[in-house]
């Protein structure tokens, strides 16, 4: 299974925020990219085989051109920092995508919430719900005002966007934000995780469906919120079944489903490999998945019919998937 890359080039760079760079990114013959809609990302290939994840914050509509906002991770493993650094106006880059794990679904009313970097997913979508006439508000926070991406964007919405400033507001009001639970009312959210755990911990009551999160890191704590809670099993190894070549691999406890598979030579698509992009997505066949990501509904994990094979793993003693 592969995804071929695109070859495109960097038609635009600007300071979007304090360590932030937003990246405009085209085809070199200016043809039309692929189609996307609000809440999907790409893969940058950068090298030394680094791949890292960005959502898309322009407009779907301009086929020819993509945006990306990137932070400058502090002590992170490189990424960023070579997108900063050693990506300039006209310097090819290796894209692959896009995808989209995060989508906005239609609803006559949404809530959003966004934190720091958090912003970018969620500009197209403010946009879509604004274009369709929904009744949408946003709450987005961040430790500086100097900080925080596309408030010259976001102004033009009124008092429908709220921008709080850690620095002279203090932390965003969640609970006024969200209001009571509404059937008619999807809740979007992208951020650091404190910010997504107390948002679940808020929508805990609220219809099941209602809220969709996007994390750029994985769960540390299972329990940290209604949304998060869930019973994973011991690490035991397993027997795989590849439905389509009809092959059995034997899992061991101390390696990942996608290992055992790469090291078959089997292709795959991954990314991450840490339960939160969704690239490695695989349908099950049989048996039942112990779900470790951080990208599931609990709908979806209890459902049981798909799951992220770079960190999850079986219940019992046989798994089939669509492999």
């Amino acid at each position: 299974m592969t995804e071929p890359a695109l070859d495109l080039v960097v038609a635009g760079r600007r300071r979007a925020a304090d360590g932030v760079l937003a990246l405009t990114l085209r085809h070199p013959a200016d043809e039309e990219l692929p189609a996307w809609r609000p809440g999907a990302h790409v893969d940058l290939l950068l090298p030394a085989g680094r791949v890292r994840q960005y959502s898309l914050c322009s407009d779907p509509a301009d086929r020819r051109r993509w945006r990306i906002a990137v932070l400058r991770e502090r002590g992170g493993r490189g990424g960023s920092a070579y997108v900063h650094d050693h990506l300039p106006v006209g310097a090819p880059v290796r894209v692959r995508g896009p995808r989209n794990a995060f989508a906005l679904h239609p609803a006559p009313r949404y809530r959003f919430v966004a934190g720091g970097i958090g912003i970018a997913p969620i500009l197209p979508m403010v946009a879509a719900a604004d274009a369709a006439g929904a009744d949408w508000s946003l709450l987005y926070g961040g430790r500086t005002r100097a900080a925080m991406s596309f408030t010259g964007e976001l102004a033009g919405y009124g008092d429908r966007v709220a921008v709080v400033p850690q620095d002279e507001s203090g932390l965003p009001d969640l609970a006024p934000h969200l209001g009571a639970p509404r059937p008619d009312t999807l809740v979007y959210c992208c951020g650091p995780a404190p910010l997504l755990d107390a948002v679940a911990g808020l929508c805990g009551s609220w219809p099941a469906g209602a809220l969709h999160t996007e994390r750029f890191q994985p769960r540390t704590s299972p329990d940290a919120s209604p949304d998060t809670s869930r019973d994973t099993g011991p690490d035991h190894a397993f027997e795989l079944v590849l439905a389509r070549s009809g092959r059995t691999l034997a899992v061991p406890a101390d390696a990942s489903v996608l290992d055992t598979v790469r090291a078959a030579g089997v292709e795959v698509l991954f990314s991450c490999t840490e339960g939160t992009c969704g690239t490695c997505e695989t349908d099950v066949l049989e048996g039942t998945p112990d779900h470790r990501d951080s990208l599931l509904t609990e709908e979806e994990r209890q459902a049981g019919d798909t799951m992220m094979i770079c960190v999850s793993r079986c219940r019992g003693t046989r798994l089939v998937l669509d492999l």
